[in-house]
Order: structure tokens, then sequence, then C-alpha cells
């Protein structure tokens, strides 16, 4: 076992008050720090500003206070604003969107999650969405949260891998969705068995 602690209880609202909130997600700014989690186009999960691959075999945990909803104004590849709640809270109220946005605001879900073993043990990261493909992901394990803590408070936090799924788009061929596969459950303090690095080389997927 490690010395690594998963989340700090500091501060954060009972463990009883997550399952009306993570219902709904459903229906419905990242902090400094925390590098950006996404799935490229290629269906590989990428981080960072340098695009680093996960480790296939990697698992990370998800913060079970971390779920935001809101709206997110794209640009020509840049965010031009981005407004986002816990979703315990309503939907922010959002104004005309900024000038040069694409789509205007888009509806954008997600969450937080730290990598608990192989090389990028203890990195923070966050992951959002405005896919549908996304939002399917999010939701998913959100629906599972809320039915594990009906069920065991003392074991709030999933434990996942990164996977991947895909469908054929008429148009734009194979579309490839990100997947959070749950491993296991553990507490808000858990202390998991943090595997040694597999030493292989790490891939940077391509832009």
């Amino acid at each position: 076992m490690s010395n690594l602690s998963v989340f700090s209880k500091a501060g954060l609202p009972a463990i009883s008050t997550l399952s009306s909130a993570l219902k709904s997600i459903s229906a419905s700014a990242g902090p400094v720090g925390v590098v950006i989690l996404k799935m490229d186009k290629g269906g590989h999960w990428v981080f960072g500003a340098d695009q680093t691959e996960v480790e296939d075999d990697s698992t990370w945990a998800v913060n079970p206070f971390s779920f935001v909803h809101g709206f997110i104004a794209w640009g020509d590849g840049e965010v031009l604003g981005e407004k986002m709640v816990a979703v315990s809270q309503p939907l922010p109220e959002i104004d005309e969107a900024p000038p040069g946005a694409k789509k205007g605001w888009e509806q954008q879900i997600g969450m937080s999650l730290k990598c608990l073993t192989g090389d990028d043990a203890g990195l923070d990261a966050r992951f959002t969405t405005t896919s549908v493909g996304g939002k399917r992901g999010v939701q998913t394990i959100a629906a599972a949260l809320a039915e594990q803590v009906e069920k065991d408070q003392t074991k709030p936090v999933p434990v996942v891998t990164l996977k991947r799924d895909h469908y054929q788009h008429k148009s734009y061929g194979k579309i490839y969705t990100p997947v959070f596969e749950i491993v296991e459950w553990i507490s808000m303090e858990g202390e998991p068995e943090v595997a040694a690095p597999a030493g292989r080389r790490r891939r940077v997927a391509a832009a």
C-alpha cells in the first residue's frame, strides 16, 4: 500500500447529498495545476499540452464531488468563454455568446480524476465534453455513482480504466467515444496500491 491519499474530505458536503446532485446530470473552468484529459480523434486518451498518451492499464479515481455542468464557447481552436457550476446547482445563466464563437454557447459537462497507477500516478486531470458520446460517458459514471452512494456511502469513489467505443458516422466515418469502466469502489481516504511503472516508452499522440 502507498501513502497516496485519494481525496481529502475537508470542506466537502456530506456523502449523503451526492445522489440527488449526480442524478441531475442526466437532465442537464478547471483549477490551476490540473491537466486537461481528452480523447483525440484517433480514439487515444491523451492529456496536457503535449498530448501525452495515457497508459493503457492505468487506473483513475473519479472525484465524486467534482461533477460540473454549464456552457462553453469555442472560437477557432480556443476557448472564448466558459461558465461551469457544480451539478447540485442550476445551470448558469448565459447572455450573448462572445464574438467569434463558432457555435455560440454549447452545453458542457465534466468531472475531475486522479491517476492512481503507473508513470502518471498522482496526476490530477479534468475531463469536460460537449459531444453526445462524451456526455453519455459522464452520465453513465454519474448514474453508477448515484446508485453506489445510495447503497454504500463508505465507498463513493469509482476507480476506472479509460476505454473507448465507436460508431460509424455516414459523413465522418468512425467516431470514437469515451468509456469509463469501473473496476472497484474505494473510500475518499482510500490508499489504493500504486503499481510500479511498466517501463515502456510513452507515445505522444499526433495532433
